[in-house]
């Protein structure tokens, strides 16, 4: 058990962290993502519940 720990601490040492600003970016990118699809995904069901109310 304890090599294994011993393992994934070296590991561990090995990993390219990302830096602040790669972050700030891919959280922003996410964001951004989330809301454009929330806003499709709402525009869809809108239109949907607007024409089975039309029928």
């Amino acid at each position: 058990m304890i090599k294994f720990f011993k393992g994934v601490a070296h590991e561990m040492k090995l990993v390219t962290w990302p830096t602040a600003k790669q972050n700030r970016r891919d959280t922003v990118t996410v964001i951004t993502s989330s809301v454009l699809f929330a806003v499709y995904l709402g525009a869809l069901d809108w239109l949907f519940s607007w024409l089975t109310q039309k029928m």
